[in-house]
């Protein structure tokens, strides 16, 4: 089953078990995100990748230089291991990892999680790529991603056991916009999926397909 398939088929059963409230609530704040425009300002291809040097779950840090040392690099910023949308994008991505591996790729997760958080992420959806610690959201900055919650939906976060701040070791409640990126190896992106809309990813064949491009 697609990815697509997988969220669409999860909506629909968010729509029937969600009290209404929370659900209208939701849906309002996404379409006052995506009224912003903000991921006009993200950076989409042809644009020069910036580095980073993160920490991965054992704090072993990571960089973007080393990595496109080797080959193109795909690039998936998500919101936390508390969203389901990016569970599934991470398993998905998980499920394609060896067609990456056989074009040559290397499949990279950024969130602004903890190293703590991150290897609980990696751990439940038995991950076996790099997932790294952006805490501060400094990197997925430079990638013009950055947006606060809502504060409307702050106390129904609340409400579900989500402590965003503990969770991502600041007090922000700054999160990354769902995006993928493709960064060839001489550091430019020739891939770009990006969506103020959290529900909306990028559907892992489509990345294969550029990356047998490459």
């Amino acid at each position: 089953m697609s990815l697509h398939a997988q969220i669409a088929e999860y909506d629909a059963q968010k729509a029937i078990n969600m009290p209404k409230d929370i659900f209208d609530l939701m849906a309002k704040t996404t379409d006052t995100l995506v009224a912003t425009g903000i991921a006009n300002d993200a950076l989409t291809v042809g644009d020069d990748a910036p580095d980073f040097s993160l920490p991965n779950v054992t704090g072993e840090l990571i960089t973007l230089a080393e990595l496109l040392a080797h080959g193109p690099v795909v690039l998936s910023f998500y919101r936390g291991g508390w969203c389901p949308y990016c569970n599934f994008e991470l398993r998905a991505f998980q499920n394609v990892l060896p067609e990456i591996q056989q074009l040559g790729g290397q499949l990279v997760a950024i969130s602004p999680q903890t190293p703590d958080n991150s290897l609980s992420t990696q751990e439940k959806n038995e991950l076996e790529y790099a997932v790294l610690a952006d805490v501060g959201n400094k990197v997925t900055n430079d990638y013009g991603l950055v947006f606060s919650l809502d504060k409307r939906l702050r106390p129904v976060y609340e409400k579900f056991g989500l402590d965003i701040p503990a969770i991502n070791g600041d007090d922000t409640f700054t999160l990354p916009m769902p995006a993928t990126y493709i960064i060839g190896q001489d550091g430019k992106i020739v891939y770009a999926f990006v969506a103020e809309d959290y529900t909306k990813r990028a559907e892992p064949s489509d990345v294969i397909d550029i990356l047998a491009t490459l």
